[in-house]
């Protein structure tokens, strides 16, 4: 049993970097996931995964399979998407979710058709679904420099991000900070996607962000504690995931999503706060 489970990571090399890209996107993305569910903005994200799409598709017809050509694309489309959605939002009656929405489903449409008229199928394929398993020695660099880049920016900004969970309109009363904040923030979402896009593609990046900080909100109250939970949980995920695809020849992105997932589920009836099982059964100390 426990050769079953470090076998694949001692004796081969593409698993344990795969492993290694992996817990990089979860100590990186998972808080940025964290703050994306406090600030009712889980579906934001998403929508910013389809966002990077059309910048990709881009830079792979300049480049190919170029990871420097990619990044910067998606990078490029994502910043465009997200200033051009807040632009609208300001200067009409739109509201910010119906304007995201709009965006970001033109870019979805936008990339597969960009990728499906000049490349083959397999190539819209790693574009939507990645190839974690493929991962290289450059996209090892880049995904831990976008983890160390967001660590540094949270914690400059970790005062102003909790007050804007809490209460948005009174940092803007007080503080310069606001506008700031709030960019920097949507910057980091669309850094943290674009590395997730290096392995998981567009279509699952976002999976990895969100299911383990809303799964981690059953266990923890508060924001280190959940930030915490949720890093061990993407973790794990990965971990079962990647072996679940080594043993049994499954599709590796969605074997991680899908463990992801089965924790989020596990949490909904199991967790400490919230949860099925905490709102409906009697604690032991409160039974009669």
């Amino acid at each position: 049993m426990i050769d079953a489970l470090i076998a694949p990571f001692v004796d081969f090399a593409f698993m344990r970097r795969a492993l290694l890209g992996c817990i990089a996107i979860s100590v990186g993305a998972v808080p940025v996931g964290v703050f994306l569910m406090l600030r009712r903005m889980s579906l934001t994200g998403d929508a910013m995964a389809h966002a990077i799409l059309p910048g990709a598709a881009v830079g792979f017809l300049v480049s190919g399979l170029s990871l420097g050509a990619m990044t910067i694309g998606g990078l490029v489309a994502g910043m465009a998407v997200a200033l051009l959605s807040g632009f609208v939002t300001r200067v009409t009656a739109l509201k910010e979710d119906a304007s995201m929405a709009a965006f970001y489903l033109i870019s979805l449409a936008a990339g597969v058709m960009i990728v499906s008229t000049q490349g083959s199928n397999v190539d819209l394929l790693h574009v939507l679904f990645g190839t974690v398993l493929a991962l290289n020695n450059d996209a090892l660099i880049l995904l831990c420099s976008i983890t160390t880049i967001t660590w540094f920016t949270l914690a400059v900004l970790f005062r102003p991000l909790i007050l804007e969970c809490a209460d948005p309109q009174f940092l803007r009363s007080v503080s310069t900070l606001s506008a700031v904040t709030h960019f920097a923030f949507l910057a980091l979402v669309v850094l943290n996607l674009v590395a997730g896009f290096q392995a998981l593609g567009t279509l699952m990046s976002v999976g990895l962000m969100i299911l383990p900080a809303a799964a981690a909100r059953f266990w923890a109250t508060g924001i280190g504690g959940m930030v915490g939970v949720a890093i061990v949980a993407a973790i794990v995920s990965s971990a079962t995931g990647l072996l679940l695809s080594y043993h049994y020849s499954l599709p590796s992105g969605p074997a991680i999503i899908l463990v992801a997932g089965a924790i989020y589920a596990a949490s909904v009836v199991f967790g400490r706060h919230g949860s099925l099982m905490a709102r409906y059964l009697p604690r032991p100390h409160l039974a009669s």
